[in-house]
């Protein structure tokens, strides 16, 4: 990965960019109907975030040029297969909807590989959305393979 203007501003989010991120998260057609960017935020967010920032295990980092233009999580899974390799796992990549089309996603993506292999992880894994077909077209860009089939279980009748 070449290190560009946008990779320097790529840092771990801090609590006040909490409320930026839950925005991004609800801008699009998916999170407009499961996330709640209202002033105040429902506290079940803050609680979240500081599970994330405590544990060294996870890891939520932003892209900030003035504005949060861009969010994604890490998860670091230890496991036993791949020689007991620990695993990186992405979730809940975003950019602002007006910031789409200027690659940060991939520069997020790709700076999210540097940081698991400088860790030491044998795989990164990352988990999409089957309606997200743009997002998609980066991942494959990327290297990343649909090996796998994900199921889930909602556990809340309103969570997806």
């Amino acid at each position: 990965m070449t290190e560009d203007k946008w990779t320097r501003r790529i840092r771990d989010a801090r609590r006040e960019d909490v409320p930026a991120i839950v925005a991004l998260y609800a801008d699009d057609p998916l999170g407009q109907s499961r996330e709640q960017p209202v002033d105040p935020l429902p506290a079940a967010y803050w609680t979240a975030f500081e599970a994330i920032r405590l544990d060294p295990r996870h890891r939520l980092v932003v892209i900030d040029d003035g504005e949060i233009a861009a969010t994604l999580q890490m998860s670091f899974l230890p496991h036993l297969v791949r020689m007991g390799t620990e695993r990186a796992q992405i979730e809940a990549v975003r950019v602002a909807s007006h910031r789409r089309g200027a690659g940060l996603g991939r520069v997020l993506l790709e700076w999210a590989v540097e940081e698991a292999r400088a860790r030491g992880c044998g795989v990164v894994q990352l988990t999409t959305d089957a309606d997200r077909v743009d997002a998609h077209q980066v991942y494959d860009a990327l290297g990343f393979s649909a090996t796998h089939v994900g199921m889930k279980l909602a556990l809340d009748p309103e969570s997806r």
